[in-house]
C-alpha cells in the first residue's frame, strides 16, 4: 500500500453521524467508543495542522415532515420524535472553532445539504472520511463524494456498523474501489505534525 500524503489546503475530514443517539447504538467490529475515540484523534490533529473538520449529523426537522418514508422491508428508524439530546455531539468531538456543521435528513452527507459547496469554495480534493455506520451514512457519502470527483481515504477503525460482517462487506465490495481504506494510525501519519 502506497504511503499517504495529505496536504492541508486540499484536504479535509468528515466525519459522519458521531452524535449521542447513533454512538449509543451497539456497533462493530469496533465499539462506538472506540470510534470516537479515534475520530477525535483524527480531528485534533487536524485542526492542529489546518485541514478543516466537518461534522455531520442526522435529524429530522423538529416536525418531523421531511423524514424519509418509503415502504421497506426494514424499519431502520422507529417513528416519532427524537429523543432528547439525539443529534448532538459529544463536546470532546466538538464542533471546535472553525468546524463545518452539516446536519443532514438522510443517508448521505451531500444530497440536500452545502457539502459539496462548502468544499469546493475551499479547494478540497481529498476527503479523510469515518462515522458511523460504514453501510449507511460513511458509504452513501462515500458514493456521492466519489461521483463528484474527490479523492477518498477511509478510516477504517473510525467506522463501524451494525454488523462486523457488513462492515467488512462495506470495505472490500464498495469503499476499497473508490478510495483507499486505512487505518486511523497509518492516515495520521500522512498528516503533517
Amino acid at each position: 500500500m502506497a504511503d499517504l500524503s495529505f496536504d492541508p489546503k486540499t484536504t479535509v475530514l468528515v466525519l459522519i453521524d458521531l452524535q449521542r443517539g447513533i454512538l449509543a447504538r451497539d456497533v462493530q467490529p469496533h465499539a462506538a467508543s472506540d470510534v470516537l475515540a479515534r475520530a477525535i484523534q483524527l480531528a485534533d490533529r487536524c485542526r492542529r495542522v489546518g485541514v478543516p473538520v466537518v461534522l455531520v449529523r442526522v435529524t429530522p426537522s423538529p416536525d418531523g415532515r421531511d423524514r424519509l418514508t418509503p415502504a421497506a422491508d426494514q424499519i431502520f428508524a422507529p417513528p416519532g420524535p427524537m429523543p432528547e439530546g439525539y443529534a448532538d455531539f459529544p463536546p470532546e468531538l466538538g464542533p471546535k472553532s472553525g468546524d463545518i456543521v452539516i446536519t443532514k435528513r438522510q443517508w448521505g452527507a451531500f444530497y440536500g445539504t452545502e457539502l459539496d459547496l462548502q468544499l469546493r469554495r475551499r479547494g478540497i480534493r481529498t476527503i479523510i472520511l469515518g462515522g458511523i455506520a460504514t453501510t449507511f451514512g460513511v458509504e452513501s457519502t462515500a458514493r456521492d463524494a466519489y461521483e463528484r470527483g474527490y479523492a477518498q481515504v477511509f478510516a477504517e477503525d473510525a467506522m463501524a456498523a451494525l454488523t462486523a460482517e457488513a462492515h467488512a462487506f462495506a470495505l472490500a465490495n464498495v469503499l476499497g474501489r473508490i478510495g483507499r481504506v486505512r487505518s486511523t494510525t497509518e492516515v495520521l501519519a500522512g498528516l503533517p505534525t
